[in-house]
């Protein structure tokens, strides 16, 4: 007996299912990390979309089309993970901020924090500039902090409605629900993300030009060690973030003096790699252990206005390196500081 593709007891060839489903990948990886805030998650809740998409696409009949029918078990698939998932937090999501940038930093809790996501899958597959910026925009650090307050399925209701632009006949057949609920649903999402979400102002972004500016002069701060450089570069109110550790700081001063004391104590301690995560300038940062190689260290993921940088989050988790395409250790420089520097105090 033979069998076809519309057999749903016999998956399609795989080649032609790549060819028709491959292009929605990027996109969905991206929800799939604005859904869980993680982008080890999202790569694994993508891999197990994509099976689910392959087993049963027998019984894709066309009634809807293929990118909401991947929605459709994407949403399902995220859903069914954040069942058994906490809120991801960034530190200030926990309590305020420290006033003593030379105290002790408070020791990890048991918490599973917000990741970055590199720009690079959240950008493939378009090519429009529109497009390529409202991406950036909807993957913002601190929107999708905001979006991990909302109950799992407010959170999808949201996305699938103001960030990808469904409509809401799509998003009630998707989700199996009247248009009315799904409306209902949007209007309470919409109000809990204004109490949490980052104001509009709080969130201009700089010109390319000048991200590309910041970012280079943030580089060479970091490398030469240059304090007064890297002052010159913060805003009155920028903050500072490195999960694990829940200790932060708020303002240019306090902030100024941890990285002068704690952090920058000479030239040559750090090496800097320019990259970018949720539409944000990104530089992964490399430290020289006693063996004389810089080691991955921490991605640190700025925002960024025209007026200067307002928000570090210094990710402190070498295993993010592998998620940007980045080695673990770097090549020696061909020429640098003095090894003989000594080691700064561990933050």
């Amino acid at each position: 007996m033979s069998h076809t593709v519309d057999d749903p007891a016999v998956p399609p060839d795989s080649d032609a299912f790549a060819r028709l489903t491959q292009p929605y990948r990027p996109e969905l990886l991206a929800y799939c990390y604005r859904m869980l805030g993680s982008a080890h998650d999202a790569e694994d809740l993508v891999q197990e979309t994509y099976l689910r998409a392959w087993r049963s696409y027998g019984a894709f009949e066309g009634r809807a089309s293929l990118r909401t029918w991947l929605y459709r078990i994407a949403t399902n698939v995220c859903l069914t993970a954040l069942e058994h998932h906490k809120r991801r937090p960034l530190p200030s999501g926990l309590g305020g901020p420290a006033d003593d940038p030379g105290g002790p930093l408070a020791p990890p809790p048991e918490v599973t924090w917000l990741q970055p996501f590199p720009d690079r899958p959240a950008r493939a597959g378009s090519e429009d500039p529109a497009t390529i910026v409202a991406a950036r925009t909807s993957l913002r650090l601190a929107l999708v902090a905001a979006l991990q307050y909302l109950p799992p399925r407010q959170r999808a209701v949201l996305i699938l409605r103001d960030v990808l632009a469904l409509r809401a006949a799509e998003v009630a057949e998707l989700l199996g629900v009247s248009v009315p609920a799904v409306k209902s649903v949007l209007q309470r999402a919409r109000a809990q993300l204004g109490h949490v979400a980052p104001s509009e102002d709080a969130t201009t972004e700089a010109s390319d030009a000048r991200r590309r500016e910041l970012l280079d002069r943030w580089v060479a701060a970091f490398e030469n060690a240059d304090i007064t450089a890297l002052m010159d570069l913060l805003t009155e109110d920028a903050v500072l973030e490195m999960p694990p550790t829940p200790t932060w700081f708020a303002g240019r001063e306090t902030v100024g003096r941890f990285f002068g004391s704690r952090v920058l104590t000479a030239p040559g301690i750090f090496r800097m790699v320019p990259t970018a995560a949720n539409g944000q300038p990104a530089a992964a940062m490399y430290e020289r252990r006693p063996d004389g190689v810089h080691h991955a260290h921490a991605v640190m993921v700025l925002s960024a206005t025209d007026a200067g940088i307002t928000r570090i989050v210094a990710f402190r988790d070498p295993g993010l390196f592998e998620l940007f395409d980045l080695p673990q250790t770097l090549d020696p420089a061909p020429a640098g500081p003095n090894p003989d520097v000594p080691p700064r105090r561990e933050p």
